[in-house]
């Protein structure tokens, strides 16, 4: 636990779904209706600190949280993300999976998907 991180000092009123290691909250500043994060109990930066019983954990919460997106806000949608690092955008160094909903007409072309991270080589259909 690291005293510094939001994200071990979590309201118990946030979460949404948990197991022994991982847990799942909505996100504090939302791309979209439903965003959601999940997230190993235990603080470290990266997935590739995870033990596999941790990866286990969060990959087994994922679906049961897109269960519940779909029933209340029926997304047409998903895109699934890791920040893992300063430089790939990481701004809170505990690790986390975004689980972002996606809804017809939120975007004019929702093509390329996360390549518009370097928009420059997002198009590369004809």
């Amino acid at each position: 636990m690291n005293l510094q991180c939001p994200f071990c000092n979590i309201d118990r009123h946030r979460v949404v779904l948990e197991n022994d290691l991982a847990l799942v909250i909505r996100d504090s500043y939302p791309v979209s209706p439903g965003h959601t994060l999940t997230l190993p109990k235990r603080h470290l930066a990266s997935l590739w600190q995870t033990t596999a019983e941790e990866q286990l954990a969060l990959w087994q919460l994922l679906p049961q949280a897109k269960v519940q997106l779909d029933e209340e806000y029926q997304p047409a949608g998903y895109n699934i993300g890791i920040n893992d690092g300063v430089q790939a955008g990481q701004t809170i160094l505990h690790l986390h999976i975004h689980l972002i909903p996606r809804y017809q007409g939120d975007c004019q072309d929702p093509r390329g998907g996360l390549r518009w991270i370097l928009p420059e080589k997002a198009v590369y259909w004809g």
